[in-house]
């Protein structure tokens, strides 16, 4: 596979004239900051944040600007002698013009008070140029075919996405601001019936803790294999779906769409998955269940992505669009160590703390909760006792719990050859580990081997109200067994 290259911002192409159009540029405007910057010392901080060498097309206005910025750094004064001496120091006072073009600079200020309005001209000038010189790299590799398209694409929306940022810079509030949007916040949880501020899981007991997941938090849900971690992210899928009428996509590097549906059909209908299978023959009442939960899945707003080893960029971008077009609120991703990372990483660890990196800047980024799957190391199994997760036991990235707002685990003893600590079959211990703007501590449930899906401890079986008299039937068997 042809190498990827990564187009830099401070590689931007010099074209001075193409098909008859210069670049985007405002050399006045650019000495006019400069100017500023030379007389007007106040104004430097805020245009070090908002600017950088790269905005400045022209190439002594770039020197100059990285001279200010250095001196600056060193807390040292800035003027035009300090500058000329700075830009001596780098052996760039010839390029970059010497005293008398300094000198010239600081001719050019015309008011301080519109330095601000300037710097978003500049910046808007630099992404345009940016823009411009990312699609010329993009046209002359898609002619020539050196690499593939699929990492081209990856390519240019990831330069995209690092462009976009660039030009959405959040500006600093006073705390006024702040406490308005949350008062509103506030008001608005206080008129909602379910006692929530996020988005019901449809599993009563995590609820309770959590208040609901949060739009711009990651959610990271993790399990030893076969414990069942697909099975609960898809049933609570369902329950944001079906129940409550919350639009969701599903992300499955494992499992196709028919399977996917396969095992919401199992859960929907209660019936044992070898019916489902083939293995039992079904009679008319079995069918009339399967009838009636297609029915009801195919009004729900459940999307199903099922791309193996997905992208973190095909990933962005497939949810941007769904989150724009299909107005989804929550995105959930299975799982997290089969994603494939940025080109370039030294080795897995590296890869693994950029994925959960990018996965927590979706989340902020659409203001939705992504909930992402993840594996444990072996070390479970090795520990002595419960075998209780801990954090310390996700798999390859101290990251992913950095990155996290909330971290789950799935505890099932009997899956650890634990049997006789469990008090029914079943028996399950939701660990939320770790909680950033909330409680901790366990939520009792229970896992159905022959439907696979976890429901709450409390209320056993979940099903739909046409099938009330099997549900009753269900939770007499329960009864028996516990």
């Amino acid at each position: 596979m042809a190498k990827q290259t990564k187009y830099q911002p401070e590689q931007q192409l010099r074209i001075e004239d193409y098909d008859g159009h210069k670049p985007p540029q405002a050399i006045d405007i650019e000495e006019a900051v400069l100017g500023a910057m030379l007389l007007e010392a106040d104004v430097i901080p805020d245009l070090l944040v908002e600017l950088k060498p790269e905005c400045f097309y022209k190439e002594q206005n770039r020197l100059v600007f990285k001279a200010i910025a250095s001196l600056a750094a060193k807390n040292a004064p800035v003027d035009i002698l300090s500058v000329d001496d700075e830009l001596k120091r780098e052996g760039k006072e010839e390029e970059a013009g010497g005293a008398a073009y300094l000198s010239h600079l600081s001719t050019k200020l015309g008011s301080a008070a519109h330095v601000d309005y300037h710097s978003k001209v500049l910046l808007q000038k630099y992404i345009q140029r940016a823009m411009i010189t990312m699609a010329y790299r993009v046209l002359k590799e898609a002619f020539e075919g050196s690499m593939p398209v699929a990492d081209l694409l990856d390519s240019a929306q990831d330069e995209l996405f690092k462009l976009s940022e660039n030009g959405m810079r959040s500006n600093v509030v006073h705390i006024r601001s702040a406490l308005s949007q949350t008062l509103d916040t506030i008001e608005s949880n206080q008129e909602r019936e379910d006692g929530l501020s996020g988005l019901p899981s449809g599993y009563v007991g995590i609820d309770r803790m959590t208040f609901g997941w949060q739009p711009g938090d990651m959610v990271i849900l993790a399990a030893r294999p076969s414990v069942g971690k697909t099975a609960f992210a898809l049933t609570m899928a369902r329950n944001m779906a079906v129940d409550h009428h919350i639009p969701v996509a599903f992300f499955s590097t494992e499992m196709s769409q028919v399977q996917l549906a396969s095992r919401l059909l199992t859960a929907e209908t209660g019936l044992p998955a070898d019916k489902l299978r083939g293995g039992k023959k079904m009679n008319r009442q079995d069918w009339a269940r399967v009838n009636d939960a297609i029915a009801r899945l195919e009004k729900a707003p459940f999307f199903i992505d099922s791309t193996g080893s997905i992208s973190v960029y095909e990933f962005r971008a497939k949810a941007r669009r769904l989150v724009t077009r299909e107005n989804v609120k929550v995105l959930i991703v299975d799982y997290l160590q089969h994603m494939t990372g940025p080109a370039g990483m030294d080795n897995r660890v590296q890869e693994v703390a950029a994925i959960s990196r990018v996965l927590k800047d979706v989340a902020i980024e659409l203001n939705v909760p992504v909930i992402a799957l993840s594996q444990l190391s072996r070390d479970v199994e090795k520990r002595g006792g419960s075998r209780r997760p801990q954090l310390s036991d996700l798999r390859d990235s101290g990251s992913i719990e950095q990155d996290a707002d909330i971290v789950m685990f799935i505890h099932r003893p009997e899956t650890m050859g634990l049997q006789d600590e469990c008090s029914f079959p079943g028996e399950t211990d939701l660990i939320i580990a770790k909680h950033r703007n909330g409680e901790t501590g366990d939520v009792k449930m229970r896992f159905l081997a022959s439907e696979m899906r976890y429901v709450d401890y409390s209320d056993p079986v979940y099903v739909a109200p046409e099938r009330a008299s099997y549900t009753q039937s269900r939770m007499n068997d329960f009864s028996d067994e516990s």
